[in-house]
């Protein structure tokens, strides 16, 4: 196991005879990678998360519930008998109308054995198509957070990964000019003794 010294904090950036100007560039190409990397991270990740935020609002705001009729009995038998629902759905047929008065149709999640006519509550967009029921603001918080910070890391990765490729071409071309350097005085040292 080779000794190492004591680790030298910043030691590209000091005065140092034995620095070379490829120690530099390389330390502030690391530099800039690393804050590239934090900056687009978090302004990628917040501004992900905000437009997140603000489409589920307006979500909020568009989509209204309205009360749909079934259209057809629910498959499944519903559990009369101990008189609570076991929160077990069914998909089922059910049509509504929508603000215009245009009559729409399609599927919803009904209790088993529902019968024809039975009222059902959908959510549906200005358009009077079927949504989802809207996310809560504690919903569309936690939501915005877990894509905003998939975004974040998604777009930090590419200054990173920039960075360690720019990195790896300058220690190649580093150790490519040791390479000659060792080639052109090598020899020279080869023959010679002192005695």
């Amino acid at each position: 196991m080779a000794f190492r010294g004591p680790k030298v904090w910043l030691w590209r950036w000091r005065r140092n005879p034995l620095r070379r100007r490829a120690d530099a560039v390389d330390a502030w190409v690391l530099l800039a990678a690393w804050v590239l990397t934090v900056l687009v991270g978090v302004l990628a990740g917040l501004a992900t998360a905000r437009t997140v935020e603000q489409g589920m609002a307006r979500e909020r705001v568009e989509w209204r519930p309205v009360v749909a009729l079934l259209s057809e009995q629910a498959p499944g038998r519903s559990d009369s008998r101990s008189g609570t629902s076991s929160g077990e759905q069914v998909w089922a047929k059910v049509h509504w109308s929508a603000r215009d008065g245009s009559a729409h149709a399609g599927q919803a999640r009904v209790h088993p054995g529902s019968g024809v006519g039975t009222p059902v509550t959908v959510w549906t967009d200005p358009q009077g198509r079927l949504v989802t029921r809207p996310a809560t603001p504690a919903e569309a918080r936690t939501r915005a957070g877990l894509v905003g910070g998939l975004a974040g890391v998604c777009a930090a990765c590419v200054p990173f990964v920039a960075g360690r490729a720019l990195r790896n071409r300058l220690e190649s071309r580093r150790i490519d000019r040791w390479g000659y350097e060792w080639a052109r005085f090598g020899p020279l040292w080869g023959g010679r003794t002192t005695g």
